[in-house]
């Protein structure tokens, strides 16, 4: 039982460490995956604009607004806005502004430090592809070539709304990040296309992935195991007080059958020995015969449960022909139901389950016992047993008394749980349900319970089939 509750508290605390480590790790992934792919599209803007100038080329606002930030990113002062180089510029001037702008995207101001270290790796990385109107590439300015041929459907794109920014993967697999901006001059290219292959980041991504999941997993299990140790050691206290309620349960119940047999073997002997004259007097001895029974009963019943919970009832677990088994107990029953002006029907099916024969027993005389009082006269108390499902056969147990409340079905099969009470009646002590469901378990099979108010019940079972089946 505390097991269970060990093992639960096992699983929530590693639960509980893992979404904290998915948590921490998919934040730190999700940080890095948008830190490159901001400071990539800032870099293609950075390198377009810088392409823009040297082709003396007018700065769209974007291209403005996104080498102000490359600024802003690397912490150097703000440059004064680009001029726009003209035609009457002399040669001096323009070679000398080239020289300078040339610096600055390059990153020669403040080099050396590592943020400006990345900023020139990511402006290294990239190619440009100068393109005509029929996207064909006009000269080639790389040092090296270009890992795919221009993309037509971003240069359409680009063409149409004056720019183009989107990732797309070679024929190797490769994802390269793409910018494309239509020139805003009539002579030359018809616009420009720079891309970064994003392999290298990939490749980080992928690493931090594997890293993350591999200290979750030991974290995880690091934590696992400490949260096994001290759930142990959070329910000993609870098992200790458990074990010894159980031994007194079980130490109270063997005690209490000396003088429950005594009691009983007076009674009948006083029974035996009051003339039929003294009406009152037997009378009197038949309710102590009853009560009688009815404790011994009740002791039988905690003493089963305790043994059940400890797990050391015993079970004589063979084969069973479920066909006998039912009918021996409808002749059995059927008496009774007839006393109480109700219909008992049985309906057997050839099946060999593999089960304690008397426990078994013991389960179906509770259900029916459970469904006969708590039908009315003239109703109908139905036991049937169906063919095999997979390795499996099921028995259900009907009738269409007063049913059960949904609010008590989830304790219905409680210990001490008054299910009398639950469906209208009154006397009894709780335990029925409750032992027919540790039974069914300890036999490797399944008890459950469908009802709807006022139109009866339906108690069913499942057993496993023996293997000579």
């Amino acid at each position: 039982m505390f097991n269970g509750l060990r093992l639960r508290l096992t699983l929530i605390y590693s639960a509980a460490a893992l979404a904290l480590a998915a948590l921490i790790g998919g934040g730190v992934y999700l940080l890095l995956d948008r830190y490159f792919r901001q400071n990539t599209d800032l870099a293609l803007e950075h390198k377009m604009g810088h392409e823009f100038y040297l082709l003396a080329a007018p700065l769209p606002p974007a291209l403005i607004a996104a080498d102000r930030d490359w600024s802003i990113a690397r912490g150097i002062a703000l440059p004064t806005p680009m001029p726009t180089p003209t035609s009457s510029r002399k040669e001096e001037d323009h070679k000398e502004d080239d020289e300078e702008h040339s610096n600055a995207s390059t990153g020669t101001m403040g080099a050396g430090s590592p943020a400006d270290l990345a900023f020139d790796a990511e402006l290294s990385a990239i190619f440009v592809m100068p393109l005509n109107s029929a996207g064909l590439l006009l000269f080639d300015p790389n040092t090296a070539a270009p890992p795919i041929a221009p993309d037509r459907d971003a240069l359409a794109g680009a063409l149409t709304i004056g720019s183009d920014l989107r990732t797309v993967t070679d024929s190797k697999g490769q994802r390269i990040r793409l910018l494309t901006y239509k020139l805003t001059r009539s002579d030359g290219p018809v616009a420009l296309q720079l891309g970064r292959v994003l392999g290298d980041q990939e490749l980080v991504m992928g690493q931090l992935l594997t890293g993350i999941l591999a200290l979750s997993a030991l974290g995880t299990a690091m934590i696992g195991g400490l949260s096994w140790w001290l759930s142990g050691r959070a329910v000993l206290p609870a098992q200790a007080a458990w074990d010894r309620q159980q031994n007194f349960i079980a130490g109270a119940s063997h005690e209490l059958r000396t003088p429950l047999t005594l009691m009983r073997a007076s009674a009948e002997v006083a029974m035996r020995i009051t003339s039929a004259a003294h009406v009152e007097q037997r009378e009197l001895l038949g309710d102590v015969l009853r009560e009688t029974d009815h404790m011994s009963h009740l002791v039988d019943d905690l003493l089963t449960l305790t043994r059940l919970d400890a797990g050391r009832l015993p079970l004589e677990r063979t084969t069973v022909d479920l066909s006998e088994a039912l009918s021996e107990v409808g002749r059995q029953v059927g008496r009774v139901a007839s006393e109480r002006g109700l219909t008992l029907n049985v309906e057997n099916q050839p099946i060999l389950v593999l089960a304690d024969s008397l426990r078994l027993r013991q389960i179906l005389i509770i259900l029916l016992d459970n469904a006969l009082r708590h039908t009315p006269a003239g109703g109908t108390v139905s036991v049937v047993a169906y063919p095999p499902h997979g390795s499996m056969a099921r028995i259900e147990v009907r009738d269409n008394g007063v049913g059960i409340a949904p609010e008590h079905m989830p304790h219905i099969f409680e210990h001490f749980y008054r299910a009398d009470q639950a469906r209208g009646a009154a006397g009894n002590a709780g335990l029925g349900l409750a032992i027919a469901q540790g039974l069914v378990q300890s036999m490797g099979g399944k008890i459950g319970v469908e009802s709807v108010l006022g139109q009866g019940a339906t108690f069913w079972l499942t057993l496993p089939i023996a293997k000579s089946a």
